[in-house]
């Protein structure tokens, strides 16, 4: 499963941390950096490996031909009802339109993806299995160690460092209400914990079965189905906090981090704009 989300991941994180000009380059060399992330899981030489490459270079094709152009009409959009002060319905929109274009993505990269993982020997399965071991042992030391008020304390200054790759430094008071924010919002790390390795328990079942091309496209597409309700409503008490936060924070913003914002959201449409016509071209 964590392979066919790398491309959405790449995308996202090369361009809050880089800006344009990395996210161009990043996108450029996404089928060497998939590949490598893939060796990671996959244990596949020969032919195997070159079908792997075959479905990343289709998958990559494809994305850049279908979902490149709709990054581009959302990051033009945002920057739009960014300039006019943002409201709830606005925060809505942005967030329901991520999950179905990734859920897009990822339907798409687990049926290219599926025929692979129902040839992989149970050697390589447990290959597989020892690295998402490896995963939570990593996962556990960045998400659960220290006490609960340095969890608060780091996770506040994780959402300020976000935020300023975007508006630039923020103000006394805007520092004091993602703070705010990070003492209300449920820590929900353990449970998140649980989920993951419950996904990963039914992967693994599914491949070894021989079942992921049956199986597959609809557990990525779905992939937060069957969580444990208590999860749910810590995702959703969550999600209320941030968007609390971010109309908060939007009310706070001088023109000058606005326009910063504004200027960053076109700057990443437009790259998007020129990714897919490569494409095209």
């Amino acid at each position: 499963m964590r392979v066919v989300t790398k491309v959405t991941l790449l995308l996202v994180l090369a361009a809050l941390l880089n800006g344009c000009t990395a996210l161009r380059l990043a996108y450029d060399n996404a089928d060497t950096y998939i590949r490598w992330r893939a060796g990671n899981y996959l244990d596949v030489h020969g032919d195997m490996a070159d079908d792997l490459d075959q479905r990343i270079e289709a998958f990559l094709g494809w994305h850049r031909a279908k979902a490149l152009p709709e990054y581009a009409k959302l990051s033009n959009e945002a920057a739009g009802r960014l300039g006019d002060g943002l409201s709830r319905e606005d925060l809505v929109w942005g967030y329901d339109l991520t999950r179905v274009h990734a859920a897009r993505s990822l339907k798409e990269a687990a049926q290219r993806i599926a025929p692979l993982l129902d040839k992989l020997s149970e050697a390589q399965v447990q290959h597989m299995e020892a690295r998402f071991r490896e995963d939570n042992r990593k996962f556990a030391r960045e998400n659960l160690r220290g006490s609960e008020k340095e969890r608060r304390k780091r996770r506040a200054e994780r959402v300020a460092e976000r935020l300023e790759d975007w508006v630039g430094k923020l103000s006394e008071a805007q520092v004091k209400r993602v703070q705010e924010f990070s003492e209300r919002a449920p820590l929900a790390a353990e449970m998140r914990d649980q989920d993951r390795k419950r996904l990963q328990g039914e992967f693994l079942a599914m491949v070894r079965a021989r079942e992921a091309q049956k199986r597959l496209p609809e557990m990525a597409e779905h992939w937060d189905r069957g969580r444990d309700p208590a999860f749910v409503q810590a995702n959703r008490a969550w999600r209320d906090e941030l968007f609390a936060l971010l109309l908060d924070i939007d009310r706070m913003l001088s023109p000058e981090q606005r326009a910063r914002a504004q200027a960053n959201f076109r700057r990443y449409s437009e790259d998007f704009a020129v990714l897919a016509s490569r494409a095209a071209q």
